[in-house]
């Protein structure tokens, strides 16, 4: 057993010491008898050492009620929290190749942006104390949310990514550029990007080799998913009269890019052809990125102060009962 606030027995004394003054002051006889002939010979009623013994029960009421006062705390168990906490920056791109309709979700047919954001919402509700954020990259990269705990938020603004919001093309550079910038003055052990595209780098001002460098430079893993099927996709378009309609066309990803960005990054490059290996991709890239920042201990106790206040509340109380009832002293 514990006590939180042990200081407090030096009250003992004190209340013990009070009770029996008060008690001597009970002990005065209401009656002065000029000789104990009258009274000599009577025995001890049940009643007479009951009213004698009443300094008990109110010694017995302070000391637990100081007991009670020190926190009485039993220990339930020890426990030590590992947690892990890495700095993620989600880069998606949002170019209208990411329109082609080569993924299914619950067996539909659904185009790529969507599959990459339903697969996402998944990798961020496995993550507990991860800070992540999210870019998006079409011709221009821009923040969609900044780093965060707050998993809720950043799924809600994960579902405004629309593809059309920005100029079209594909400045992978820019957004790999745009994810370093949100990590770089951070001081999380471990620092990464998880960069998904599914063309060629063809707008931007800087290239994606030279924002891998500078990703190593500040020593900030890269992974690189290249997101389609090989060969042609089903591309959604509109006939004459507004229906819609597919056409084949072939959008080529540029792994040879994607691969080194990775290498220099100290990364790896995964290929998702549809949305089975996407999900399995994200898997492998949350089960690697593991990094423990903090183990701390604690230990859960239990109050027990009500076991010793209770008790001593009973004992006040019956003496108050007894000494107006049974025990009542007239005058």
């Amino acid at each position: 057993m514990n006590f939180q606030n042990p200081w407090l027995f030096l009250l003992l004394p004190v209340v013990i010491v009070l009770a029996v003054i008060a008690r001597q002051k009970d002990s005065r006889p209401a009656f002065h008898f000029p000789s104990n002939e009258l009274v000599k010979g009577l025995q001890s009623t049940f009643r007479t050492k009951l009213s004698r013994s009443m300094v008990l029960f109110r010694i017995a009421a302070l000391i637990l009620i100081v007991i009670a006062l020190c926190r009485p705390q039993q220990m339930i168990e020890e426990s030590r929290v590992e947690t892990e906490g890495i700095d993620i920056i989600l880069a998606i791109d949002t170019s209208s190749s990411m329109l082609a309709e080569d993924f299914k979700l619950k067996g539909n047919r659904t185009n790529r942006l969507e599959a990459v954001k339903a697969v996402v919402k998944e990798f961020i509700e496995n993550r507990i104390s991860d800070r992540i954020g999210i870019i998006a990259f079409a011709a221009k990269a821009y923040t969609v949310s900044p780093l965060t705990l707050d998993y809720g938020w950043l799924v809600q603004n994960l579902d405004r990514v629309e593809i059309g919001l920005i100029e079209d093309g594909t400045a992978i550079g820019s957004g790999l550029s745009s994810s370093l910038n949100r990590l770089k003055d951070n001081e999380a052990k471990s620092k990464v990007v998880i960069l998904l595209t599914d063309g060629r780098n063809n707008a931007g001002k800087l290239s994606p080799l030279t924002a891998a460098e500078a990703a190593s430079a500040l020593g900030i893993k890269v992974y690189t998913i290249g997101a389609g099927t090989k060969g042609y996709a089903p591309y959604p378009d509109r006939d004459l009269f507004g229906n819609k309609v597919y056409r084949r066309v072939q959008i080529e990803i540029d792994e040879e890019t994607l691969q080194r960005i990775a290498d220099k990054a100290k990364g790896l490059y995964f290929r998702a052809t549809d949305t089975d290996s996407l999900r399995s991709i994200y898997k492998e890239i949350d089960e690697m990125e593991k990094t423990e920042i903090e183990e701390s201990g604690y230990i859960e106790y239990k109050e027990l102060f009500h076991l010793f206040l209770i008790p001593g509340l009973l004992f006040i109380l019956l003496e108050v009962v007894l000494k107006n009832t049974v025990l009542r002293r007239i005058p």
